[in-house]
């Protein structure tokens, strides 16, 4: 809009005007024609400095696409090699269960879901004590033992869980604790799997490992990347 066009236009007109710009509408009538003029040229300004980056952008990508980049492509096709070629996942092995142990696993875990947290007598109070697991509470006196209701909760008989399932890892196998190569082969990859014992070293921890997957069976405290 040129400036004659803001001439016919009434002072509360021109403060509308300034109002949807964000404007101050202060001053007479020439003060806020000066305004939107001002705003109007820059706005044609702007307009113009993007229709120019537009056209170099466009000019800049048309010179970055060569032929000489999909001749690179192929080279890194011929130069491909099959040593190259990323690690892929490696699914873990499963156990062979019957319908009945499925069933004890997934009611385990169902009331694993609603069984309270145990803790040691005093283990708020104590860090190391904290750190210890549960211990059954002794003494006369003992809070715990008399089952206050502030303290936490007893293991009871009731917490007990599936028989069936009991001793069994979450993936279904049976552990069984291994401490060199040779203890795998008393141990039947359809229903158990090996758990390394701590005090194993990395070197042999590597050659059980390694029998372990020639053999097909499961460790279950693999180390990543071993």
């Amino acid at each position: 809009m040129m400036s004659e066009e803001y001439e016919d236009m009434t002072v509360a007109e021109l403060k509308a005007l300034l109002k949807e710009q964000g404007q101050k509408v202060s001053g007479n009538k020439s003060e806020l024609i000066a305004r939107l003029s001002e705003s109007a040229d820059s706005e044609v300004e702007e307009e113009l400095e993007e229709e120019f980056d537009d056209e170099e952008l466009d000019e800049q990508a048309d010179e970055d696409v060569d032929e000489d980049d999909f001749d690179d492509d192929d080279d890194d096709l011929d130069d491909w090699d099959e040593d190259d070629e990323p690690e892929f996942h490696v699914a873990k092995q499963k156990p062979v269960l019957d319908e009945a142990t499925k069933a004890a696993l997934e009611l385990r875990a169902a009331q694993k879901k609603s069984t309270p947290v145990f803790q040691r007598t005093e283990w708020f109070r104590y860090k190391r004590l904290s750190r210890s697991g549960w211990r059954k509470p002794k003494g006369m006196d003992n809070k715990q033992r008399r089952n206050y209701k502030y303290r936490s909760s007893l293991v009871r008989v009731g917490h007990g869980k599936v028989a069936v399932a009991r001793g069994l890892h979450p993936s279904g196998f049976r552990e069984i604790m291994v401490h060199n190569p040779d203890d795998l082969e008393e141990i039947d990859p359809e229903t158990e799997a090996a758990r390394v014992g701590r005090t194993v070293g990395g070197r042999k921890r590597e050659r059980i490992h390694s029998r372990a997957d020639e053999l097909g069976i499961r460790v279950l405290n693999r180390r990543r990347g071993v």
